[in-house]
């Protein structure tokens, strides 16, 4: 346990039965890493922070009417909250009102599900279990703390937890718990989409996201937060497939390394399949322009959803450039310009590959072949990209002002035009970028005019 707790359980007193509390208790007991230390007293909030301040420790009054203090323990923020029970929940998420000074068995009522109501006494002590989490710890089971209905009627937030703690920690849902899930997607329906965004981008980036998804797709959550993905199910594909849309999706989310960007690419790329799917003159199953179908369904999610812009921006580049597709027969020089075209969305050539090896394993077949394909590439992108070749219209030899005294104009639309010639030039050819061998290419284009 964390030192600095036991210096506050003595700065508190051993009356105030000072806890662990909430997931850090799970996580302990599962040996995963975890960042917060919430803790639980029976002491009121007045009094921890009294206490606190006398053994020297600075503590801040952030949710009093809440019964919670937060102490800063080695400048990181720790929160204590008062032992309570929960009033009305009337909106759907929030209690309407709270009691303190209950017992801790009563504190621990409230909470979501068994794994998450569990205490560890600071110090030590026996581990304070009511409703059997450590059992569902073992067998690998969340389950709510009593009525499921209950549970779900009080805070629509935790039907979409049950999914997102299911996709990380790679535990089923129990069966009541689960049917409850859908009884209660009114109650779901109220969480705002700030919310819903968080969540959903923690079951994406969980051990197992398709576990995660699948259950939002069964429970009809999917439906009500993400209803273009619907018809992914049970889409079929062509011979080059081995899985429908759906399942491919899941499979590349499983497969692409665990982060936000990655993660939400994998799950919107084909969302435009279904809407591009025809059956071809030669009996083949046909998905042409769902990039661009993809990326218009993609950008109306992320923006519904309110994913931060820096997201939105590298979600929708991966999408973007998903179905792109470099052959051994291309030039040098066509390599480049797919360099660039990745440059300009700010695409690394590290994440597009490793994005497009998940896709194509998620394909299901030739696996072998595919990955070869895929190494020789890559490989080939790696060597032409060491070398740094101009990839953009900052890397010419000549900049903007030296363009301006070659010319002896202004700047205007024609500076841009030009550059644009320029760099299209010495991606072709890299030796041009030089500032005398551009200087001379500069001056051809202006002679013979069009600027």
């Amino acid at each position: 346990m964390w030192e600095p707790l036991l210096r506050l359980k003595a700065a508190l007193g051993p009356e105030a039965e000072l806890v662990v509390v909430g997931g850090a208790v799970r996580d302990e007991l599962l040996g995963r890493p975890h960042a917060d230390w919430d803790l639980a007293t029976k002491l009121l909030p007045r009094a921890v922070m009294a206490r606190a301040q006398a053994a020297g420790l600075r503590a801040i009054p952030t949710g009093l009417q809440h019964g919670t203090v937060t102490v800063l323990l080695e400048d990181r923020p720790v929160e204590i909250t008062t032992f309570r029970s929960d009033g009305d929940y009337l909106d759907g998420r929030h209690p309407d009102s709270v009691r303190l000074g209950v017992t801790l068995n009563e504190d621990l009522s409230r909470r979501d599900f068994t794994i998450n109501a569990m205490a560890l006494p600071v110090g030590g002590g026996d581990l304070v279990d009511p409703f059997g989490g450590q059992r569902d710890l073992e067998s690998r089971i969340i389950r709510a703390v009593g009525a499921p209905l209950q549970r779900f009627a009080e805070d629509g937030l935790r039907t979409l937890r049950a999914c997102r703690f299911a996709a990380q920690l790679g535990f089923d849902v129990e069966v009541a718990t689960l049917e409850a899930i859908s009884e209660r997607l009114a109650v779901a329906r109220k969480v705002s989409v700030e919310r819903v965004c968080t969540e959903f981008t923690k079951l994406l980036c969980g051990a197992e996201p398709h576990r995660g998804l699948d259950l939002l797709a069964r429970t009809g959550l999917l439906d009500l937060w993400l209803p273009e993905l619907r018809p992914m199910l049970g889409c079929g594909q062509n011979r080059h497939h081995r899985f429908d849309v759906w399942t491919h999706t899941l499979e590349t989310a499983r497969l692409v390394p665990a982060e936000p960007g990655l993660r939400w690419a994998a799950l919107l790329h084909d969302v435009g399949k279904p809407g591009a799917r025809a059956l071809g003159p030669d009996g083949e199953i046909h998905f042409h322009d769902h990039e661009r179908q993809s990326l218009e369904i993609a950008a109306r999610i992320l923006g519904r959803l309110k994913v931060a812009q820096a997201l939105q921006k590298d979600v929708l580049a991966l999408v973007r450039h998903h179905g792109a597709h470099p052959l051994a027969e291309w030039s040098d020089a066509a390599c480049r310009r797919f360099l660039r075209r990745l440059s300009e969305d700010g695409l690394d050539l590290a994440r597009w590959a490793a994005f497009r090896l998940a896709d194509q394993r998620a394909k299901g077949m030739d696996l072998a072949a595919r990955e070869l394909d895929h190494a020789a590439i890559l490989s080939r992108l790696e060597a032409l990209a060491a070398a740094s070749p101009p990839l953009s219209v900052k890397a010419l030899a000549l900049d903007g002002a030296a363009l301006m005294r070659l010319a002896g104009r202004g700047g205007g639309p024609w500076l841009g035009e030009l550059q644009r010639q320029l760099l299209e030039a010495v991606v072709e050819e890299p030796a041009l970028n030089a500032p005398e061998a551009l200087a001379e290419l500069a001056k051809q284009k202006l002679m013979a005019g069009g600027f």
